[in-house]
């Protein structure tokens, strides 16, 4: 076995704690320096708390349409003050969890602000003082944080998603500015709680980069949700008023003024890497602040590794998780590459949204000749028992090789079932390895086989054509 290295992990979100557990289970000396809460913006401040949120908002507007099914409930209201209490008590069982494995699994933390001195010595700054540690390995996983632009600073009247997730009180009326996944899925969930909602987004349509047909569902909702979506604007400024803020915006050249009452800005989010003291080590950051990496997750310096955020996109947490388990087993020694052929992407949105590998547009522009098969959640009797028929599952393959090459899916708990989309993709799965494998009935899965079967014009629950 190598002999034990000593390594610092900056930072102990998705990336950097996973990273520590699995260097220590596989014999390395651990240090995890966190200068706020472990566990990061996504178990404290992003993705944890947000999807407790959004799921009360769910259960609001279930309940309000339970008449459907014979059950009436009356006098139904919203405690602000409790539902942030409870979402604080997931996100604080969540964060502890992360306290007992890295306990458990013999990695000190240390809490602080942390500075790189020279390749192999890492100085932190915490509420006692100074203190240097030295090492063989560093790997820095700082993620990132929101993106502010220019006029809507944060503050109390324009939140970023960390204040949307601890209101004091229900905005009555709310204004994105983003029509991205934060924004919209944040925006619906205060439209379920009981805000009016206002997005503007710079782009011609909601949700940019997605499968457009995926998209025109979520559009259908916001409009039917009554949520007021603007197209190619773009935020100008504010002013406070007595009857509240008024937001400039500018829409295809003509400007005009939305009134509100809370400001909500989600057009990003921007790699964190400030005070690391990267130049001391010859390290910079690529536009928009990423430092690069090669596959086995090292900076051009060879023993400091960067994971998570700060190395690039996809800004996500389950990709920073790979990448901390892959930096884990190069240290180690092993040959481990960061090499995965897609990445899920999931949005909490009503309906949810999610999609893995390649888009139609994007595979055609590779050359590939493409076959689409779609099949509508309208048509799934689990579906309908859940009354939420809206979506479809949507699978793009090659023509020519019957290989899955990406699956995109809006509807009731996609978000669960793109996890065999992803499989099917990673295992160079064909349509037909879908479509002979047995779903289990009722279940929203069989949309997936059914897409599968649409493929090759053999669904059996949709009349398809013959061509």
């Amino acid at each position: 076995m190598a002999k034990s290295r000593k390594v610092v992990v900056i930072g102990a979100g998705p990336a950097g704690y996973v990273c520590a557990i699995r260097l220590a289970q596989l014999g390395q000396q651990v240090t995890v320096v966190e200068k706020d809460a472990l566990g990061g913006t996504c178990l404290n401040v992003g993705c944890i708390p947000s999807k407790a949120m959004i799921a009360a908002g769910s259960l609001m507007d279930k309940i309000g349409k339970a008449s459907a099914l014979g059950l009436t409930v009356e006098g139904m209201s919203l405690d602000v003050e409790k539902l942030v209490s409870w979402k604080a008590s997931v996100v604080a069982k969540l964060t502890g969890g992360v306290g007992i494995l890295l306990k458990n699994h013999g990695c000190e933390v240390v809490y602080g602000a942390a500075t790189i001195v020279d390749k192999n010595t890492v100085s932190v700054t915490g509420k006692d003082g100074k203190q240097t540690i030295q090492c063989d390995d560093i790997v820095i996983a700082t993620g990132s944080v929101p993106l502010a632009i220019p006029g809507f600073e944060f503050g109390e009247s324009v939140w970023s998603s960390t204040e949307a997730l601890a209101p004091k009180a229900l905005p009555k009326r709310l204004l994105v500015i983003g029509g991205g996944y934060i924004g919209l899925e944040l925006g619906m969930m205060y439209r379920k709680l009981g805000s009016e909602v206002t997005v503007v987004e710079a782009t011609a349509g909601a949700l940019p980069g997605q499968d457009r047909d995926c998209v025109k569902v979520i559009e259908r909702s916001m409009k039917k949700m009554k949520i007021d979506f603007i197209a190619n604007a773009f935020a100008k400024g504010y002013e406070a008023k007595k009857k509240g803020l008024e937001v400039r915006i500018e829409v295809e050249g003509k400007s005009r003024v939305i009134e509100c009452d809370q400001i909500l800005c989600t057009v990003g989010r921007k790699p964190f890497s400030e005070g690391l003291g990267l130049d001391k080590v010859g390290l910079s950051t690529e536009k928009p602040g990423f430092i690069p990496v090669d596959d086995q997750m090292r900076t051009k310096v060879p023993n400091i590794y960067c994971i998570g955020d700060i190395a690039g996109q996809p800004m996500l947490a389950h990709k920073g998780s790979k990448e901390g388990l892959v930096a884990a087993a190069v240290i180690a020694g092993q040959n481990e590459r960061y090499d995965v052929r897609c990445v899920p992407a999931v949005i909490f949105t009503a309906p949810e949204m999610a999609s893995v590998g390649m888009l139609e547009d994007e595979a055609k522009s590779k050359g590939i000749e493409v076959v689409t098969g779609q099949f509508p959640f309208a048509a799934s009797g689990r579906a309908m028992s859940l009354m939420e028929t809206d979506g479809f599952v949507k699978i793009v393959a090659d023509a020519k090789t019957d290989e899955v090459l990406g699956v995109h899916m809006v509807g009731p708990e996609v978000t669960e079932l793109v996890a065999e989309a992803a499989l099917a993709i990673e295992m160079g799965a064909t349509t037909e390895d879908l479509a002979r494998t047995i779903h289990a009935h009722p279940t929203l899965p069989e949309a997936m086989m059914e897409a599968a079967e649409a493929v090759h014009r053999m669904a059996v629950h949709i009349y398809q054509k013959p061509e």
